[in-house]
């Protein structure tokens, strides 16, 4: 059995294991809500930096996209005028009890993570990694005086950390079965959708629309109607492919070169590699194997040995890690997120603006 595919199962259609656990998950809202109400009345403190701070998150546990969203938005801004850093926890990243701060194009995943390291590549932003968003923001300022705007990556439960604007990236799974976990798939309840300033979809290759995903199940359904015209604006993004770009070589060939060529293999360590394999498919290119990887595979170890196939497309996020591994078969693709039916940058540009007090013209 696909324990992880099972659970998904679950999740999504409010199956016999998510009724069994929704007891757990009434206790996990309990202390979600007992934090919240910390902040609000004062008990806790949040730390609010010298600068407006842009939180990216999203209340389904796992990948929904966030990773585009960061870069895009921290490449938006930069070509608005502003000077982005970014923090993150830095998962998998072997980091101690001081921050650590990167900038450049080859930073080790192995330090940073690779989601930073694949960031600070792509947008050429500062980035500085940390489990605690607040120490790893007072080291990003610290080292860089410059960043007059502060982008915060998977940080929307990370309280401790006041925010100017909010952005909640989920994907065609919307809430699930609207229970928390372990019962369902969010952090947070529902309604948290409404405090939010924006609520990106992430669509796949095969949408046929951009309306925002909706949750499954009849009381899911009811909890997303609810909060889906409560006030935050409603964004479509897909993520179009670029060409590919061999690792070893450095030279890139376009995916329609590929789609005329024979099959190739496709493997991804994202969040949802499906999605990775449906957008090549989309794009024309026909995939003799793929090979899912666990989120945030580490590649100690090369696991393209069982792949027969002359070509291997994988994904950026994968790119920064296994290239050390000089397999003259990788090609990397890269993505480009397009945001309907406005434009996230001068809607965020604005917003940073209002809610910060900041005339950036």
């Amino acid at each position: 059995m696909n324990v992880r595919a099972y659970l998904q199962r679950q999740w999504q259609e409010n199956g016999l294991l998510a009724r069994l656990l929704a007891p757990l998950s009434w206790l996990a809202g309990q202390a979600v809500d007992a934090k919240r109400k910390a902040y609000r009345s004062g008990r806790k403190t949040a730390w609010r930096a010298p600068v407006p701070v842009v939180v990216v998150g999203n209340l389904y546990v796992g990948g929904t996209g966030k990773t585009p969203v960061v870069i895009a938005i921290a490449q938006g801004l930069y070509a608005q005028g502003w000077t982005p850093g970014v923090v993150s926890r830095g998962y998998g990243a072997r980091i101690g009890r001081e921050p650590r701060v990167g900038l450049g194009a080859n930073l080790d995943p192995a330090n940073y993570g690779d989601e930073p390291a694949l960031i600070a590549r792509a947008a050429a932003v500062p980035v500085a990694v940390h489990p605690k968003r607040v120490l790893a923001a007072q080291a990003l300022l610290r080292a860089c005086p410059e960043v007059d705007v502060i982008i915060a990556d998977d940080g929307l439960q990370h309280l401790q950390l006041a925010r100017d604007v909010e952005i909640v990236v989920q994907d065609e799974r919307g809430l699930g079965n609207g229970r928390l976990l372990p019962a369902g798939p969010l952090r947070e309840p529902p309604a948290r959708l409404r405090e939010v300033d924006a609520v990106i979809t992430n669509l796949g290759p095969s949408s046929a629309d951009a309306q925002p995903a909706r949750a499954c199940g009849t009381d899911a359904m009811a909890a997303q109607q609810a909060v889906i015209h409560a006030g935050p604006l409603e964004l479509s993004m897909r993520l179009e492919p670029g060409p590919a770009r061999h690792l070893v070589h450095g030279n890139t060939r376009s995916l329609a070169d590929f789609a005329s060529g024979p099959p190739v293999a496709a493997a991804a360590g994202i969040g949802n590699p499906q999605r990775f394999f449906d957008t090549l498919r989309a794009a024309g290119v026909t995939l003799a194997e793929t090979l899912p990887l666990p989120d945030h595979y580490a590649y100690a170890d090369s696991p393209f040995g069982a792949l027969r196939s002359e070509q291997i497309l994988v994904t950026a996020k994968d790119a920064v890690k296994c290239g050390r591994l000089s397999d003259p078969r990788l090609w990397e693709v890269g993505v480009h997120a397009r945001f309907e039916p406005v434009d996230l940058t001068a809607w965020l540009n604005t917003a940073i603006a209002r809610k910060a007090g900041r005339d950036r013209g």
